[in-house]
């Protein structure tokens, strides 16, 4: 099996055997629309057969294996958002990683990007354990939440265009389920910012007429409801960016401690 089969008793799988699937873009449309809870979407959006280029990959990658997790079962599904069911800072990303979020089942886990994250949100007080491994493993986070705009990884981490498009409505309805209590969105990386914007305002939240050019730090002031609402541009922890001294733990924590006072955190 090149994936592990819904209701298989994964760590905090989301999704039972009798899960509606998607498997084209009308049916993400459909299924995503009718979500009435987060954790309705998200057991849908973990097992989407909408791409056929992106699940042919997953699978493959399961399949395959990296030589240092051979001996390891691959989640091999789509990777749905997670964290808290109403947060204060929803941080995006781009996508899951082949042998990270594709491996282990849960977003930004299991590769050095992710251990770089989850390291700067535990020094923030946003995470409960200094590195997260696979789902499951204890880690939780604080006032936050994170999803990604394509929830499947992709080949050389390049989503088609389509693909893209076909994904959108899992982001915009974890959007809408999530905005009364959202109070900052961190964008980690050049796409998530371009992916969130249209999602943001189709969700109803007030932005400016012309998008700000994505930035490591640029701050973007929005509204939902009433409530004022920021939105905040990161630079992606890759190993490119951390090898070359792009990203350094400072400029994370900067960026996690700003989102945090912008938030007001309310958990312990």
């Amino acid at each position: 099996m090149s994936f592990v089969p819904p209701g298989a008793g994964w760590p905090d799988d989301p999704a039972a055997p009798d899960t509606p699937v998607a498997h084209s873009p009308e049916e993400v449309r459909e299924l995503a629309a009718a979500g009435r809870t987060l954790a309705e979407l998200t057991a849908r959006v973990s097992v989407c057969r909408a791409c056929p280029r992106l699940v042919e990959w997953r699978e493959e990658v399961a399949d395959v294996r990296r030589r240092a997790f051979a001996e390891e079962t691959y989640w091999g599904r789509p990777v749905a958002g997670w964290g808290e069911e109403k947060p204060r800072i929803l941080l995006v990303g781009l996508a899951p990683a082949a042998h990270g979020g594709n491996r282990t089942g849960r977003i930004f886990t299991g590769d050095r990007s992710g251990d770089w994250l989850f390291a700067s949100l535990y020094r923030t007080g946003l995470a409960v354990q200094e590195t997260s491994v696979r789902a499951g493993d204890g880690q939780r986070l604080i006032d936050t939440r994170m999803v990604a705009a394509v929830r499947c990884a992709p080949p050389a981490n390049k989503p088609l265009p389509e693909e893209r498009a076909a994904c959108y409505p899992w982001l915009q309805r974890e959007l809408a389920l999530t905005a009364d209590s959202v109070r900052v969105v961190v964008a980690l990386g050049g796409y998530a910012w371009q992916a969130v914007w249209p999602a943001l305002k189709e969700t109803g939240y007030s932005v400016p007429r012309t998008r700000p050019p994505f930035g490591h730090g640029v701050e973007v002031p929005l509204s939902y409801g009433g409530a004022e609402v920021t939105l905040l541009g990161c630079y992606h922890p890759s190993q490119q960016n951390t090898f070359t001294g792009r990203v350094t733990a400072a400029m994370l924590d900067g960026i996690f401690a700003r989102a945090s006072a912008r938030a007001g955190k309310t958990q312990a």
